[in-house]
């Protein structure tokens, strides 16, 4: 295998194997129906948050794990077309980045990666963290690397899979033609980028997946932001030093706690139904209008300011004047005072988040109140949250999130396999990488093609 190919003709290929996972959903016309099963844990796309042509449910039933293009070719090869052109090695090392528990794959996708035509290689230990072992790797049928081996590999791999960037020096190993796939932000990961660039090589973000119903499958933004908005409400209810749900004994009724959530995108959403689990007394609020039937039918109710709505774009809602922010924050104030727990979910993939919550805002919340920034690792929505620390001020607990997922790893790690068997189902074709740079898929994550850098850096 001799790497990557670009081929702008090239026709579509099966987009996600994920239906042998259990995983399939048929999402109805109905924009809620599909929300509410997301948020409950069947699926995880925030398609029907969008505006315009592109946001709408197909008319026909979609089943993830089944390709929705016609014209989509059989992803399993034949064993004669596979001897003659050799298998596509797959190499996953394991995660560098301090604090980062999830793998790139799991043990049951390695078979639907082998269906693909891809001979599997994983470094020994990189599932350890996620509780899959060597010996669960190879029953797979996965190749077990030594940690000695490990810059080999690299060198010898047409695909690396991995959950952070490769390291600069990690990526200054790759062969001409390899393909990396992980998240990688433009803004962020220069050297990396740079140096796959400067081995002819390609790079494929996860960040920047377009927000498409052929990409759905292939979402690990949406796939791990189910897990950051489950596990905020569970630290929101950990910190909280009174109940969630309601009790009433014979020394008296204990009220419910009362949550607010900003932001209404699948961890919104998630944290919105996990609260309402708890039996808290949920409120949300988002800028997209949009979002107001999706939040009522996880049981919230839907906060309403008077200010004009913001259009979204790609998913995610547009930014917004510092005027209109302003006005926003006025008007959000007495919503939060009245809370004991505020989650915020606020992001946009490459950008800063955007300051929801002021140091002022905060001070009319009650003591033992908690405050969940999801944002915090870029920013922050709320003024004085800490990346992974916890932050006691006028006794309020704001919690800045770091590596939620991770906390995770088990699940988390399945659903972004997943999504990497999804994406490699796009691009492997009869045993060879095939890259069509006029893709609306490829053109959207390739941050470097076969060499040429095309955003970022």
């Amino acid at each position: 295998m001799g790497g990557a190919v670009t081929d702008s003709d090239a026709e579509g290929v099966t987009e996600s194997v994920g239906a042998e996972a259990g995983w399939s959903l048929e999402h109805e016309a109905s924009a809620a129906k599909p929300t509410t099963a997301m948020a409950n844990g069947t699926a995880f796309r925030d398609q029907w948050t969008m505006t315009g042509e592109s946001a709408r449910p197909p008319k026909e039933p979609f089943v993830l794990g089944v390709d929705a293009r016609p014209g989509s070719i059989d992803p399993v090869i034949s064993a004669e077309r596979q001897k003659e052109v050799g298998p596509v090695r797959l190499f996953v090392p394991a995660e560098t980045r301090e604090g980062e528990r999830r793998s790139a794959l799991v043990p049951d996708t390695v078979g639907k990666l082998a269906a693909l035509g891809l001979e599997v290689h994983v470094e020994s230990g990189a599932g350890d963290p996620s509780f899959a072992t060597d010996a669960d790797f190879t029953e797979a049928g996965a190749t077990v690397v030594a940690a000695a081996n490990v810059d080999a590999a690299l060198g010898d791999a047409d695909v690396i899979a991995t959950v952070r960037p490769l390291d600069p020096d990690r990526a200054n190993k790759l062969k001409a033609g390899a393909v990396a796939v992980s998240f990688l932000q433009p803004n962020a990961d220069g050297p990396t980028i740079e140096a796959i660039a400067g081995r002819g090589a390609t790079a494929l973000s996860f960040d920047l997946v377009p927000r498409i119903s052929r990409a759905q499958s292939m979402d690990a933004l949406t796939s791990q932001a189910l897990v950051t908005g489950y596990r905020s409400a569970l630290i929101a209810a950990e910190n909280l030093p009174k109940f969630f749900p309601l009790f009433m004994t014979a020394a008296g009724t204990i009220p419910p706690a009362k949550v607010l959530v900003l932001g209404a995108g699948v961890a919104g959403l998630q944290a919105i139904a996990t609260a309402k689990r708890l039996g808290g007394v949920v409120s949300a609020y988002d800028v997209r209008a949009a979002s107001a039937d999706e939040v009522k039918s996880m049981g919230a109710k839907f906060v309403v300011l008077d200010l004009e709505e913001l259009d979204s774009s790609g998913g995610y809602a547009k930014e917004m004047t510092e005027e209109r922010a302003a006005r926003q924050r006025e008007l959000l104030t007495p919503f939060i005072t009245e809370s004991d727990v505020l989650i915020t979910t606020a992001a946009v993939p490459g950008r800063q988040a955007p300051r929801l919550v002021t140091a002022e805002m905060l001070n009319g919340l009650r003591p033992g109140s908690v405050v969940v920034d999801l944002a915090a690792e870029t920013g922050g929505n709320v003024e004085g949250s800490v990346p992974g620390e916890s932050v006691v001020i006028n006794g309020v607990t704001i919690y800045g999130a770091r590596d939620l997922a991770s906390s995770m790893p088990m699940h988390a790690s399945r659903l972004f396999a997943m999504n990497v068997v999804a994406l490699l189902g796009l691009v492997a074709k009869e045993g060879e990488l095939v890259l069509d740079p006029e893709d609306e898929i490829i053109e959207g994550c390739a941050v470097v093609l076969n060499g040429e850098i095309r955003k970022g850096a």
